[in-house]
């Protein structure tokens, strides 16, 4: 049988040369030691592939070379995975530190002005107010779990005292039991600007603290009601609802309460899209003070207008002042505080519905289109959002006439009336595909030819555990709360002007309704100035809703978030 010449020579071979590790070659390149690696036939082919010798020599000693070092490269590599890595080469996580609780901060707005003479710009003087005009802050500060009263005090912006609720209690001791809360109150303190509401930390725990500023006049121009919570500042802020059409006013006030400067550009949006405006940007506002924009001199004869307000350097609050004039009738004049920040689910509460039929008549009129009932939509983002809306009442939800489903221009307003909606108290919900900021503009007064009023409701957070829900003294006041999606249960403790908590109540609220809670006058023989709400179960939302009997006032004021509690960041170092 023939036998090929492969035959003894191993596989891998074949195709190439098989050198031995550690074969030894002579240095002066002779074919000693060459045999010895490689058996006999496979070294002839090799030579009859390359016609010569000394070319294999070569070859085969970098083969084994290479073997050589591949595999001392490997055991560097197997040692130094083994061996302990350096503390410059370990990857640590970045650790958490406790921030210390700061003051609660509330900036309360300034009384309601009229402008005098103003050029279009930015910088508005303005006239007195109405004779009958008033400005009260009213304001509530909570003790911490160990009976201990922080120190708190209603202040002018420039840090000059008006009122000292409670001296700084020094560093508290320990408490063997929870003690009673106590309450320190400010009750009809008349305000004439801009007035903020502060409350020290205790222990490395944030007071807990809430106050409205009220306004009212019936006379003059600016007649009616406004009223707002007093807002902690922040640096990003939307305020949606305001009007620079004919007869409207807009006047955004920026408030600086901190020792930093704050430097604000605004973001405009109107009906047809954003709005590049000259002046808009890097507004300085010095710390202690307010500036004062007067908005149709940015963008005029817009009919909707949302505000997004971004701080560098120092926060601050924005609210707008909202008034209107039709002819020589006095329309109604509001406070527009900031609401949620844009999400896809923006809820609202103490919407108050007239009468569909009046209304519709009254909104049919020539310059009353604005006096009727809707919801405002900006989205601030480059697409439509598709937008649900659902109206919740004291017995369940009621419809939207045209099905509340809606289509809102993304960069841009979009108003959707609430016309036909039976006349009640309403939780309003609504739900998007993408990002949106809203607010629901309530109204009261049906005759043409006599004053009207408005107030803006914004979106709010759900409710929490004790928020401080300061109310006016006057008119009559009701606590609108709402429960859109399931079942929730909310107690409210009223706060009387003598400083003591009387006793809880409690609402239980079905999913899909709103409560109306009238708020007595007194309660114990003393007035009542507010209520330490918490909510439990489901989301739940509320807001107080003002009224003036005989007359056609309203104003609105959602609840305040309640006090943070103890914060960790992540601290990482490095360069």
């Amino acid at each position: 049988m023939h036998k090929d010449e492969n035959d003894g020579v191993p596989e891998a071979s074949r195709d190439g040369v098989t050198a031995a590790a550690g074969a030894d070659v002579p240095a002066d390149g002779s074919d000693a030691g060459v045999n010895e690696a490689v058996p006999a036939p496979a070294a002839a082919r090799l030579k009859r592939f390359t016609g010569r010798g000394k070319s294999v020599r070569g070859t085969v000693a970098g083969l084994a070379s290479a073997v050589v070092i591949v595999a001392a490269a490997g055991s560097l590599v197997a040692a130094a995975s083994m061996a302990p890595q350096s503390a410059g080469s370990r990857k640590l996580e970045a650790p958490l530190a406790a921030v210390p609780a700061g003051s609660n901060v509330g900036i309360c707005p300034g009384p309601a002005r009229l402008l005098e003479g103003t050029p279009v710009g930015t910088d508005p003087q303005f006239s007195p107010e109405s004779a009958t005009a008033r400005s009260l802050v009213d304001a509530a500060v909570l003790s911490t779990n160990t009976g201990v009263l922080p120190g708190s005090r209603l202040a002018e912006l420039n840090g000059t005292t008006l009122t000292e609720i409670a001296k700084d209690p020094g560093t508290p001791t320990a408490a063997a039991a929870p003690a009673p809360l106590l309450v320190g109150v400010v009750s009809q303190r008349a305000v004439d600007s801009v007035s903020v509401l502060s409350a020290d930390a205790v222990g490395n725990q944030q007071a807990t603290a809430g106050a409205v500023m009220s306004y009212t006049a019936t006379d003059g121009d600016l007649q009616g009601s406004a009223a707002a919570g007093c807002q902690q500042p922040a640096n990003d802020l939307w305020l949606v609802g305001a009007n620079t059409a004919l007869g409207r006013t807009a006047v955004l006030n920026l408030s600086n309460a901190s020792s930093t400067p704050a430097t604000v550009s605004l973001d405009l949006y109107g009906a047809q899209g954003q709005i590049q405006a000259p002046g808009s940007r890097g507004l300085l506002v010095a710390p202690g003070t307010t500036r004062s924009i007067v908005l149709a001199g940015l963008v005029p004869d817009q009919e909707k207008l949302s505000i997004h307000a971004r701080s560098a350097g120092g926060p601050v609050t924005a609210v707008v002042q909202q008034s209107t004039l039709r002819g020589l009738t006095p329309g109604g004049v509001d406070f527009i505080v900031p609401g949620a920040a844009p999400a896809t689910r923006q809820v609202m509460s103490g919407v108050d519905i007239q009468d569909p039929a009046s209304a519709r008549a009254l909104a049919a009129k020539q310059g009353f289109a604005d006096a009727a009932a809707a919801l405002q939509i900006a989205v601030p983002g480059p697409a439509d959002a598709v937008v649900e809306i659902r109206l919740y009442g004291r017995d369940g939800q009621k419809a939207l006439p045209g099905g509340g489903v809606v289509t809102a221009k993304g960069g841009s307003v979009t108003e959707v009336s609430l016309a036909g909606v039976p006349a009640g108290q309403y939780t309003v919900a609504a739900s998007a595909d993408v990002s949106f900021a809203a607010a629901a503009r309530v109204t009261r007064g049906l005759k043409s030819d006599s004053a009207t009023d408005f107030a803006w409701s914004p979106s709010s957070a759900r409710l929490g555990s004790q928020h401080v829900v300061a109310v006016p003294r006057s008119g009559e006041r009701y606590l609108v709360l709402g429960a859109p999606d399931d079942r929730a249960k909310i107690t409210y403790t009223p706060i009387t002007a003598d400083g003591k908590l009387r006793a809880a109540a409690t609402a239980d609220l079905a999913g899909g309704t709103t409560a109306l809670v009238k708020l007595p006058d007194e309660v114990g023989g003393a007035p009542v100035l507010g209520y330490v709400v918490s909510a439990s179960g489901d989301a739940a939302y509320g807001a107080v809703l003002l009224e003036q009997e005989g007359r056609a006032d309203v104003a609105t004021a959602a609840v305040a978030p309640g006090a943070a509690g103890q914060e960790q960041v992540a601290v990482k170092l490095g360069y």
